[in-house]
């Protein structure tokens, strides 16, 4: 995703108060309440460029290129530019002072500002009301007007301007005049194209589509705007489907929230036209050809005859309103760039060595807190005596006192170098392999079914499993070395464990760990995924408190549904000392276990297993949110970028800017002028040569 400019804040928050958790670019909350004059002017002189009699003023260059950042391009359309900074220059004299910025600042912390900034576009004399002669005015300087011409002569102008146009539209009926206007503009582009039996042709349909309603077209909707054309595939478009499709258009997101209702939910699950036709029941406007319409589109590529939620969700417009009168981005932000294929491959392998670094350090932070938990349970499931005098613990706490009764505190620790040598390749093989199989099986809106997310665990699982079960067996013979009654008078090291086993012996029990770690992880990163769905706020992010939470509960149904099979891999694994019994493999080992000690052994340690698991990946995934939050490098495929302090964040909202001098309701500035288009369909020329185009027709 790519960052936008921010504002630093004052106050540095400790990090365990961090408002958000993500693996990209930190996300923060930004206030909309209204600036501090004395700030906003101290902001305001530093871009005016005009001073008369002690004033400064600034121009609309200074305002929307400058302050803004809007426009940048050199061939910038200056008419535009003009009619933008028009909303802010109430007085029309083409200077904007201070008290009019400050005005407009107050307007945009308004819910309500953008059908004002609408208003004022075509107010074009400043005395809060709009003529015909404006209207019209600003109407022909829209991009559309030169492709298809409007009728001013018609019943829909003498209803608002009168027979004779000379009626002033206030604020008030100035909305409903641009709903209607919408409508209005679209009968007449087909009137204008229609043919002798009153049908337009399914060309013609696609290029009205694209001119008058292009802010309401999804990539997907675009592509297929010709195929959809005609229903069934013929090459007319009556009016009533002329009609039916804008209306599908229009109400989009009432659609899809009408497929999420009807589907309960499941994005997945595959809807009939009846399905839909029930939940649209109490919306008159959609009607059973808008839903017929739906269908087919949806459906074209699958030819199936049901639709899913993430078939409608296709048809939602997506537009960044950073990029609508703006063409540049901030690149020059990067301290370092590719100019090649052969770099992006580069910094991608650098990408993924940056991450293995902080996935191993994570990693070892959350192993290290939980490492004595790890070695209590180790030894409650390797104890294999059946009568109780024969038991060496009588529970975990008992063992966990014992350990520091005989061998102090650094008995806990038994084992743990191995272990945290074998965490950084764990969480890098588990993690990157959990992550791949997910891409290969993401629908195009990047959503996963399921059934796949339980498939892409298991894989990781897995994956795990052949690099680090060596280094498991090596922890877990240094766990149990300790044990009160062990024998044997040399001293047990790792490097004695793996020359005593070799390389055929360091795979004892790998078995046993598949059985434990696929089941595991298909359990685990499924349950994390919807668990984290229900700590998202209004904004869809979710903070550090709710990542950490969402991360041990997850590890409690995994940890604890996997504890059997990580009895049989323990006892595998373990050295059997003098009169233990010994085990040939998995099945022979669940044979024994269950003949000899009954069923209830094989959920031994299973407390222990659940309370080290689940604050393990707690404090893992805690741990590497904040190692990406104080490094501050972020990585999208185009080089390294390090941000200055300020552009370190992005912000929940996408619509609000984090520029340092976008402070209060200018925050909204750039979001409220790309709403004249993404809103209200009011599409102005960006480019000096649209200007002349329009001027040369």
């Amino acid at each position: 995703m790519e960052s936008r400019r921010m504002e630093q804040s004052s106050i540095r928050k400790p990090w365990f108060l961090l408002p958000q958790a993500s693996c990209e670019t930190p996300l923060v909350q930004a206030s909309l309440r209204p600036a501090d004059p004395t700030t906003l002017r101290a902001i305001f002189n530093k871009y005016a460029t005009v001073e008369q009699d002690d004033e400064k003023f600034m121009t609309p260059v200074n305002l929307i290129r400058d302050y803004l950042g809007m426009q940048k391009v050199e061939e910038y359309n200056e008419t535009t530019l003009n009619l933008l900074a028009g909303c802010v220059d109430q007085t029309k004299d083409g200077l904007i002072s201070f008290s009019e910025f400050l005005a407009f600042e107050a307007l945009l912390c308004n819910p309500g500002a953008q059908h004002k900034i609408v208003f004022q576009l075509f107010d074009l004399d400043g005395k809060g009301s709009v003529t015909f002669d404006e209207f019209e005015n600003v109407i022909k300087k829209t991009t559309f007007f030169s492709k298809i011409k409007f009728n001013f002569d018609t019943e829909f102008v003498k209803t608002y301007f009168g027979v004779n146009k000379k009626a002033r539209i206030r604020f008030d009926d100035f909305s409903h005049l641009l709903q209607d206007l919408e409508k209005e503009y679209q009968r007449q582009a087909y009137f204008q194209s229609k043919m002798p039996d009153g049908e337009i042709t399914a060309v013609k349909f696609s290029e009205i589509m694209k001119v008058l309603r292009g802010h309401k077209l999804s990539p997907f909707v675009r592509e297929y705007l010709l195929t959809a054309a005609s229903g069934e595939g013929g090459h007319r478009v009556s009016y009533g489907y002329y009609r039916a499709f804008n209306v599908m258009l229009d109400h989009a997101q009432v659609l899809h929230d009408m497929a999420i209702k009807a589907a309960k939910g499941n994005r997945y699950r595959e809807l009939k036209k009846a399905d839909m036709l029930q939940e649209a029941k109490a919306d008159a406007e959609i009607t059973p050809l808008v839903i017929d319409i739906l269908f087919h589109l949806c459906d074209l590529e699958h030819r199936r005859g049901r639709i899913t939620v993430s078939d409608v969700h296709q048809i939602l417009p997506h537009r960044d309103v950073f990029k609508v009168f703006s063409t540049e981005r901030i690149e020059e932000e990067m301290i370092t760039k590719p100019k090649d294929e052969e770099g992006s491959v580069l910094w991608k392998a650098v990408e993924q060595v940056y991450r293995f670094g902080l996935g191993s350090v994570a990693g070892a932070a959350g192993a290290t807190a939980v490492y004595p938990i790890d070695l209590v349970k180790t030894r409650m499931q390797n104890q294999r005596a059946v009568l109780a005098q024969e038991r060496l613990y009588a529970n975990s706490f008992d063992c966990f006192l014992k350990v520091i009764r005989n061998e102090g505190p650094q008995g806990l620790y038994r084992g743990l170098l191995p272990q945290i040598v074998g965490v950084a390749p764990e969480k890098a093989i588990k993690l990157t392999t959990n992550d791949l199989v997910r891409d290969v099986f993401r629908d195009k809106d990047g959503f996963i079914s399921l059934p796949f997310e339980i498939v892409a665990g298991g894989c990781g699982g897995a994956a795990q499993v052949l690099f680090t079960n060596p280094l498991e067996i090596v922890k877990i013979r240094l766990q149990v070395a300790g044990e009160v009654g062990a024998t044997g008078k040399d001293k047990v090291t790792a490097l004695r464990v793996i020359r005593e086993l070799g390389l055929t012996g360091l795979y004892k029990g790998a078995r046993a760990c598949f059985l434990r770690d696929i089941p595991f992880s298909g359990i685990y990163f499924p349950a994390y995924a919807h668990l984290k769905l229900h700590f998202k706020d209004e904004n869809g992010q979710i903070g550090a408190g709710g990542l950490f939470v969402s991360a041990m509960m997850a590890g409690v149904p995994a940890a604890a549904l996997a504890t059997p099979a990580d009895v049989i891999k323990t006892r595998l694994q373990v050295k059997a000392r003098s009169g233990q019994q010994s085990y040939r493999g998995v099945i022979d080992c669940f044979r024994k276990i269950r003949k000899e000690e009954g069923g209830r052994a094989f959920w031994k340690g299973a407390g222990a297993r659940v309370f080290r698991s689940s604050p393990q990946f707690g404090v893992t995934l805690l741990t590497y949110e904040i190692l990406q939050r104080v490094f501050k490098v972020n990585f999208s495929g185009k080089g390294a970028i390090v941000h200055e302090a300020w552009s370190e964040k992005r912000s929940y909202n996408p619509d609000i800017s984090l520029h340092p001098d976008h402070i209060g309701g200018m925050r909204m500035a750039v979001a409220s002028f790309a709403g004249i288009e993404t809103r209200f369909g009011l599409c102005l020329p960006k480019f000096a040569h649209a200007a002349a185009e329009k001027k040369a027709k």
